[in-house]
């Protein structure tokens, strides 16, 4: 029988925090997508040993000595893009003949692994907010006429009384998609902020099927830095992406707003419950190319921005 994957450590202590919040195992099991079994195991290990990690395992003695740990570790400090096989060859002629996995195995044994930036931006759950304007793109638009038809209904925009023709949208992306989609009503607070995170934010990660180690990112907005937002997210042991004072916004979210925007003033929605739905519609129908896309190109994004010294750029 295949030996089966092991679970992450976030996932692990949030099995603990919902057994504090006094939940049972099939509870949990069905709020987090894993058997009764599985979750009864782990509350079991953690009430023995108070902790949820692994105990460390024996193994066999290392291939590589510590002299030879020591040579190819100031060799990856020194030359970060060198190559496995560059340090089979180093230490082959040191008199010590290994295969590649056993460099892998000693460089993360020390802390270090190879990644891309690419791969690391894909971990990225990115959030904001955007007003959807009933009219929207529409109120800009030039029209074909006459020089004396300008007044004929054909060639102007509508209006509303009393403004209301837009609503608030709150929304989420990864490279692997799109994440719920929330009408916000009323004025946004740090308390209804908290809540729309509650209730969305787990949700979204879940159905996009985000990898373990997966980073929250949003803005220094005083809503989203209330302290019961943090104290939610230190709860929930999330990952939150630093974003400096004064940074330029870098959102990739930006695009797909705009994006969105574009496909809904084509489809002309009468009021503002039609707006909402539409809004709902075509977020659906973005092709999952545009997100990977606005991921993949964030690198190229970051350094136009350097080059530029954090003037306008063509993002």
């Amino acid at each position: 029988m295949a030996k089966t994957s092991e679970l992450c450590k976030d996932i692990r202590d949030n099995i603990v925090d919902l057994h504090k919040a006094a939940m049972g195992y099939k509870t949990i099991g069905k709020q987090l997508g894993e058997k009764a079994t599985t979750v009864g195991a782990i509350i079991r290990k953690w009430k023995k040993f108070k902790m949820t990690v692994n105990h460390p395992r024996s193994g066999a003695p290392c291939k590589i000595s510590p002299h030879g740990a020591s040579m190819i570790m100031r060799k990856v400090r020194d030359q970060p893009r060198t190559t496995r096989q560059d340090l089979v060859n180093d230490l082959k002629r040191a008199g010590t003949t290994v295969p590649q996995k056993t460099i892998s195995n000693t460089l993360r044994r020390h802390g270090l692994k190879s990644c891309s930036a690419r791969k690391e931006w894909e971990k990225v759950m990115w959030f904001d907010e955007t007003k959807i304007e009933l009219f929207g793109l529409n109120s800009t638009r030039r029209v074909w006429r006459k020089k004396k038809d300008e007044y004929n209904p054909k060639n102007t925009i509508p209006t509303m009384k009393h403004g209301g023709g837009n609503i608030i949208l709150w929304g989420c992306f990864s490279a692997k998609g799109t994440g719920r989609l929330h009408r916000i009503e009323g004025r946004m607070d740090g308390v209804m902020y908290h809540e729309i995170l509650v209730n969305n934010l787990l949700p979204s990660v879940r159905a996009l099927k985000m990898d373990c180690g997966w980073v929250f990112q949003h803005d220094n907005d005083p809503k989203h830095t209330a302290r019961a937002t943090n104290e939610w997210l230190r709860k929930k042991h999330l990952k939150v992406l630093e974003c400096p004072s004064q940074s330029p916004d870098l959102n990739p979210i930006e695009n797909l707003w705009r994006e969105l925007k574009v496909c809904i003033a084509q489809r002309k929605p009468r009021n503002l419950k039609d707006l909402e739905k539409v809004c709902m519609e075509e977020c659906a129908k973005i092709p999952a190319a545009v997100y990977a896309n606005l991921v993949k190109n964030y690198s190229k994004r970051m350094i136009s921005v350097i080059a530029n010294k954090t003037s306008c750029t063509k993002y």
